[in-house]
């Protein structure tokens, strides 16, 4: 697998963004989803990594680094390439970005309920623990903060 700076003007990078920051406001509240679309992923501070099999577009994330904290952004696999090991790899390669730029920690922010199940589950796997909310976030009844030791 080949993970590297995404390139936020290709098409299949864009559609794959697209895809999610639609599927995560159809799967959240009004006023709950914070994901963000291909013009917030390109603000100062954020990078965006896209995982590559054989030149085929498998998943992107992105991180966002402030000193020595580090939010995970958006992360997300194509549907098809599910449970196959590429979120792993994009987590690895998105917290080696974020310490590489000096973050000692990781957060996030995700959703509860059965649409954000399998999401908790594999940040949980990954040595994810719960915490409060961060940053500008504020608790709600549908919001879950985690955060890791980088």
């Amino acid at each position: 697998m080949d993970i590297r700076l995404a390139d936020l003007a290709d098409e299949a990078v864009r559609n794959l963004i697209r895809f999610h920051h639609e599927d995560m406001h159809a799967s959240s509240p009004a006023g709950q989803a914070f994901a963000f679309d291909v013009d917030r992923l390109k603000a100062p501070g954020i990078t965006v990594l896209a995982a590559y099999l054989d030149d085929e577009l498998v998943g992107v994330g992105a991180v966002k680094v402030r000193d020595a904290e580090a939010e995970l952004k958006s992360m997300r696999t194509v549907p098809s390439r599910g449970r196959s090991g590429v979120g792993s790899m994009l987590l690895a390669a998105l917290s080696d970005t974020a310490r590489g730029e000096g973050a000692t920690v990781l957060m996030l922010e995700t959703g509860s309920g059965a649409a954000f199940a399998s999401a908790s589950a594999f940040y949980v796997k990954h040595g994810f623990l719960t915490c409060g909310p961060f940053a500008d976030y504020e608790a709600s009844d549908f919001n879950c903060f985690m955060i890791k030791v980088l």
